[in-house]
């Protein structure tokens, strides 16, 4: 019996899937043309293109499905005009959105080397802030991308009329009606693409050592896709990782914490790593508290922790006159990770940061907090505007006193893209170090930087430039390094200098991006601690950002109990043994020394060796049971105490029962 000819629903389904695939193809294809040193480097050519038809087969499941859901109604004539509306507007939409996704992704690949992931995402909640960086430092992708979009717009509709109007009924054979349970199985089956317990992730396409040939295996649509639908468990995204039980998470923290002489643990049945710290100051003069978390200044620009040469001299300068740390790692890639890690010293997560989540709006930890029971007022200096990434709600909401943004500048000297100038900026931090010291108002200031930043604009006639045109991400450097230098010279001749400890880290590099599965090398960040009562010290043991708020109280002299799990390095010897906690897209790095265990959702670790000098990361064979354990449960941990409310100060008793609200 010859096969009856496909109705007109079948037909646009049909045609939907090939220029859907073909559309893909062009997008990756260029992709691998333009990176194709590296994709041939990883020997991996073909399966790019293999495994990254199985990745769009998926995305053209999802998008074919609603449609076939609504077949039936193709098969009545009455029906037939809704169904023909409602696919083709969706099937349009769809198409749309690929061209538009795939257009966005070298841009977005160019900076992160990653797909659009939960970050293109959280940059679409803030059109004005985004549109500006990409009107400065991308112009042209952007112009090119937008005509793009609006060329394939034009087609779309153009599509839709015709579609609309021409195609008309057709009553469908019954060995048509009779294959539809079988269309539904193989597009849930091309949505799945296995038989496991669970669908196909984007880690699961992590085949070669370099992410970036990893990444282009997948498509943009169904990356970001992903990364939205995980929104939805936040609470529990560090699951993913593994199992343990609490007990057993609880346990391995401890006795992890123990080897790296954290101790003092209270056994608090609410608060499962609240514990009592004890000042290294011998006095009782409690110090202010300064913390300068600059914008994307990555060990990559910084001469004497591998970088590039010439572009930090002030910071450099400033790093011999207190507490250089000379193997310290961000835990993220994004500035509200620095702010979680320094303010708060909560380990990262999958999740995004504290900062923008629900669960930490009110009754969180934050050095704030902890010092506003000891007298201090807590302030937060930016340059931009205090809202955005939700910084000024978490701040407010959690110990902080006053927020200051751009807004609070009577004439800055320069008003750029991100806000007013660095310049600025300290000069707004001296100005209220001065009034907190006249006052005798002990004091915790948070500083945060914006000049370096995309699309890297500052005040002409500060700097002799590095390289042309000016605004480039080594003259943003080297001007943020100025008005530092600036900053520091000034304070130097204060009354207040004395009386305070100030913390100079950066909240990450600038671009998190190399050959390795996790570019390690950009997560090396410079900090140093300097002021009262410091003297000149270089740490070469390996550390991260959540030990600085520890050491720092230390330093001010304010022992106290808090959950943070951060080491304090006034105990701490200059080359012992160091570990780190970096958290990479959806990967979760451990790292002790120079060895890493790596997470993945639904994978089995991989161990591996990170060759500082070489900057190279080499997976090592064979299984650490005990690497693996001390991994998967800090992994696990952030995700249970924010669920739980579990990292919070202890409720000051006032004869009324309180209820902890952390989570």
């Amino acid at each position: 019996m010859p096969v009856p000819p496909a109705t007109p629903a079948t037909r646009m389904l049909l045609h939907t899937l090939v220029l859907g695939l073909l559309l893909l193809l062009t997008a990756r294809l260029g992709l691998v043309l333009w990176q194709l040193e590296r994709v041939s480097a990883s020997n991996l050519l073909p399966q790019v293109f293999l495994h990254g038809l199985r990745a769009d087969s998926i995305m053209m499941s999802l998008i074919l499905l609603p449609p076939a859901l609504l077949l039936p109604l193709a098969w009545w004539r009455r029906s037939w005009p809704l169904w023909r509306l409602l696919a083709a507007t969706w099937l349009a939409a769809c198409m749309l959105l690929l061209v538009f996704m795939e257009a966005s992704t070298p841009a977005f690949l160019g900076q992160y080397e990653a797909r659009p992931n939960r970050l293109f995402f959280e940059y679409l909640a803030w059109p004005a802030e985004t549109l500006r960086m990409l009107w400065g430092g991308f112009r042209l992708q952007l112009l090119a991308s937008s005509a793009l979009v609006v060329l394939a717009a034009v087609v779309a509709v153009l599509w839709l009329r015709r579609t609309l109007a021409n195609v008309p009924f057709q009553k469908p054979a019954w060995h048509t009606i009779a294959t539809w349970p079988l269309l539904l199985l193989a597009l849930t089956m091309g949505v799945r693409s296995t038989l496991d317990h669970r669908p196909l992730n984007p880690s699961w396409f992590a085949f070669a050592s370099d992410n970036l040939v990893n990444q282009l295996m997948l498509n943009s649509t169904w990356s970001l896709a992903h990364a939205v639908y995980n929104l939805r468990h936040e609470s529990r995204a560090g699951e993913r990782y593994g199992s343990m039980t609490e007990a057993q998470i609880l346990e391995t923290v401890k006795t992890t914490a123990a080897d790296y002489g954290i101790t003092g643990f209270a056994g608090h049945p609410a608060l499962p790593t609240l514990r009592q710290q004890t000042s290294a100051r011998t006095d009782q003069r409690h110090l202010n508290l300064v913390i300068i978390l600059e914008e994307s200044l990555g060990a990559t620009y910084v001469g004497n922790l591998g970088g590039i040469e010439g572009l930090t001299p002030n910071l450099q300068q400033l790093g011999t006159q207190g507490w250089w740390f000379e193997n310290l790692y961000a835990t993220g890639t994004r500035s509200v990770r620095g702010i979680e890690a320094v303010t708060t010293g909560f380990l990262p997560t999958p999740a995004r940061a504290v900062v923008k989540l629900l669960g930490s709006r009110g009754g969180f930890f934050t050095l704030a907090a902890l010092l506003g029971r000891e007298g201090y007022q807590s302030e937060f200096i930016y340059g931009g505007e205090g809202h955005f990434d939700n910084m000024a709600s978490f701040f407010l909401a959690n110990g902080f006193d006053q927020v200051i943004d751009e807004r609070d500048y009577e004439s800055p000297v320069f008003h750029g893209s991100w806000g007013v100038s660095d310049e600025d900026l300290f000069a707004k931090t001296d100005e209220r170090l001065q009034r907190h010291h006249r006052a005798g108002q002990s004091s915790f200031t948070l500083v945060f930087t914006s000049s370096n930043h995309t699309p890297f604009d500052y005040p002409e006639g500060r700097i002799e430039h590095y390289d042309e045109p000016a605004a480039t991400e080594n003259n943003a450097i080297r001007y943020a390094d100025y008005a530092l230098g600036q900053f520091f010279a000034r304070a130097r001749s204060r009354d207040y200098w004395q009386d305070t400890v100030f913390v100079v880290v950066a909240d990450h590099d600038n671009q998190v991006v190399g050959e390795n599965l996790v570019p390690v090398e950009r997560f090396h960040i410079p900090a140093l601690i300097l002021g009262a009562d410091i003297t000149p010290r270089r740490i070469a043991t390996v550390a991260s950002q959540i030990d600085l708020p520890t050491t720092a109280l230390s330093l001010i002299g304010v022992s106290a109990s808090h959950p943070m799990l951060g080491r304090d390095f006034s105990t701490v010897g200059d080359q012992e043994d160091g570990r780190a906690i970096m958290q990479f897209g959806e990967r979760f790095v451990w790292m002790e020394n120079s060895e890493l265990v790596i997470l993945a959702p639904e994978q089995a670790p991989v161990f591996a060796h990170y060759d500082a000098a070489s900057k190279r990361v080499t997976p090592v064979a064979g299984d650490q049971p005990q690497a693996h354990r001390r991994a998967l449960a800090h992994a696990l941990l952030p995700s249970w105490l924010y669920r739980s409310g579990g990292y919070s100060l202890e409720p000051v008793a006032t004869g009324v029962p309180t209820v902890t609200s952390g989570g």
